[in-house]
């Protein structure tokens, strides 16, 4: 499984479109670990290129702090599960507690 997390200064940043990295997650949801980080720089932000950009990097879930219903339909539309609500934590920590199924959704940080 693949994780995304829209990241800037080593932690979950609260613009998912306009973060400074995309730090990515290979893991095993079975075991619950973390098998492989990757940062990458995202393409410059348009109206539809991270879903299709993210696909291709073979994501699976998206874990963001904010983001508005069109940007979680398109993702969707490309089988990427979208988890928004997420606390400006280290990439690690917040896929650790999904995995654990302790991560708490709070507020959508993207009202639009």
């Amino acid at each position: 499984m693949k994780i995304a997390i829209p990241t800037a200064n080593g932690r979950l940043t609260m613009h998912f479109g306009h973060c400074e990295k995309f730090t990515m997650l290979d893991v095993d949801p079975e075991t619950k670990t973390i098998l492989g980080t990757t940062e990458l720089d995202p393409p410059p932000h348009e109206p539809g290129v991270l879903p299709h950009w993210l696909g291709e990097q073979g994501t699976d879930l998206i874990l963001a702090g904010g983001m508005g219903q069109r940007a979680q339909d398109l993702f969707e539309a490309q089988d990427i599960a979208v988890f928004v609500g997420a606390p400006a934590d280290t990439p690690e920590v917040l896929v650790k507690a999904y995995l654990e199924g302790s991560l708490k959704a709070g507020t959508n940080a993207c009202d639009h």
